[in-house]
C-alpha cells in the first residue's frame, strides 16, 4: 500500500518566547521537525507534506524540494490544517499518517505498526494511544461496553460532563497520531464541525474518530509502550524533558551494544553518532553531529567530539575534536583543540 505522511507544522509556538518557530529549535542534535521528516522519508517514497503557516519560510528553507508544502493561512485547528494537504495528496496514496511536528521522539517502527494495523483492519482510522495518569492533558480514548472506540474526548470536554472524574480516570490517552484510509479521509475531512476553542473557532481532527464511528467504518488503536515517544515540546521546559528522553534512548542503545558509559547523566550522544564495541565514555563527554567512534576508544572525561571520525583505540581526554579524521591509536593530548574547516 502507498503511504503518505502529513506533518502539521503551522504552530507559531508563542509559548517558547522566541523569534524562531518552535519546531526549528534543536533537540536531540537536530531541529525538532527534522526528526519527524527523517522518520517520514524512511517510511515512504512520497515526499512528506508539511503544513506550514504564513511564517513557514524557515521550514521550507530547511527541506527545500525534498518536501511538499501546504499553507494554513488561518489558524483554525488540526482538522483545518489537515484539509490544506488534501489537494496535494488526493489519489496519490492508500493511507495517510497525520502527526505533529513537535513530537520528535516518534519512531519509524511505531509509525509502521500504525500503518500495518490500519491496512490489516481496513478501518477508517487507526490512532496511536498511550497509557497515562489522570492529570494528563491528552484526550481520553472512550470505549463502549464491547471495547470499541466511540470518541476522543478532550480534557476540557470531559470536565463539562457529569461523569468528569470517571472520564479523566480513563488510562488510555490519545497521542495525536493517526493513520487514515486515504479515500475515506479526503471524502470526510470537509465534514468536520466547527467548535469553539479557547483561542477561537477550530476544526478538531479528533472529530474524524466520531465520524468514523457514525459511519460504522470502525476505529482501531495501537498502544505504544514507550511513553517518551508521545512527548511534545511546546515550551522550553518541555524541550528539557524531550532532550533528556533523547539522551535516555541513546545511552540505552549503546549500553546494549557493548559501549561503557560511566555516567549517562553527564554524557551526550546525538542520534546520528556511531560507536564501536568496548569503547569507554567518561563523564562530560559530548559526541555530536555525524561522528563515528571506533572500537576500544577512550573518550573523556571532558571531551567534545563533533562531526569527526575516530579509528579504533583512540584516546581523547579533556580535548575538542571537530571535523577531523583520527587514525587508529591516536592519543589527543589534554587541553588540545583539533578543528578542521
Amino acid at each position: 500500500m502507498n503511504l503518505a505522511i502529513v506533518i502539521l507544522a503551522a504552530g507559531e509556538g508563542s509559548r517558547m518566547q522566541s523569534k524562531k518557530q518552535k519546531i526549528l529549535h534543536e533537540v536531540g542534535g537536530k531541529p525538532m521537525v527534522q526528526h519527524l521528516f527523517d522518520t517520514a522519508v524512511s517510511l515512504t517514497h512520497i515526499p512528506p507534506v508539511l503544513v506550514v503557516g504564513n511564517g513557514g519560510s524557515g521550514v521550507q528553507a530547511l527541506f527545500g524540494s525534498r518536501a511538499q508544502y501546504a499553507v494554513q493561512s488561518e489558524q483554525l485547528g488540526t482538522g483545518h490544517a489537515t484539509q490544506m494537504a488534501k489537494s496535494l495528496l488526493v489519489g496519490t496514496a492508500d493511507q495517510v499518517i497525520v502527526t505533529y511536528a513537535d513530537m520528535p521522539l516518534l519512531q519509524t517502527t511505531t509509525l509502521q505498526k500504525l500503518a500495518d494495523m490500519q491496512a490489516e483492519t481496513q478501518t477508517a482510522v487507526t490512532l496511536l494511544s498511550v497509557l497515562g495518569p489522570p492529570d494528563s492533558t491528552f484526550g481520553r480514548v472512550v470505549r463502549d461496553d464491547n471495547g470499541r472506540v466511540v470518541e476522543i474526548l478532550e480534557v476540557a470536554q470531559a470536565q463539562r460532563r457529569p461523569t468528569a472524574a470517571e472520564l479523566l480516570a480513563i488510562p488510555e490517552h490519545n497521542a495525536g497520531v493517526y493513520c487514515f484510509a486515504a479515500d475515506w479521509l479526503w471524502d470526510n475531512i470537509d465534514k468536520l464541525p466547527l467548535r469553539q476553542a479557547r483561542n477561537g473557532p477550530e476544526y478538531y481532527l479528533t472529530d474524524m474518530v466520531e465520524l468514523a464511528v457514525q459511519q460504522n467504518r470502525g476505529v482501531t488503536t495501537f498502544t505504544t509502550d514507550d511513553t517518551d515517544e508521545c512527548l511534545g515540546a511546546g515550551t522550553r521546559a518541555e524541550m528539557v524533558a524531550v532532550e533528556k528522553a533523547f539522551r535516555r534512548r541513546a545511552t540505552n542503545r549503546w549500553l546494549a551494544q557493548g559501549v561503557t558509559i560511566v555516567d549517562p547523566d553527564s554524557t551526550y550522544i546525538d542520534p546520528d553518532v556511531t560507536i564501536g564495541q568496548d569503547t569507554i565514555l567518561w563523564p562530560n563527554t559530548y559526541l555530536q553531529g555525524q561522528t563515528a567512534v571506533g572500537q576500544e576508544c577512550i573518550i573523556g572525561p571532558n571531551a567534545i567530539v563533533r562531526n569527526s571520525a575516530e579509528g579504533n583505540g583512540c584516546h581523547i581526554e579533556q580535548a575538542v575534536v571537530e571535523g577531523a579524521v583520527l587514525a587508529a591509536g591516536t592519543a589527543v593530548a589534554p587541553f588540545t583543540v583539533i578543528k578542521n574547516p
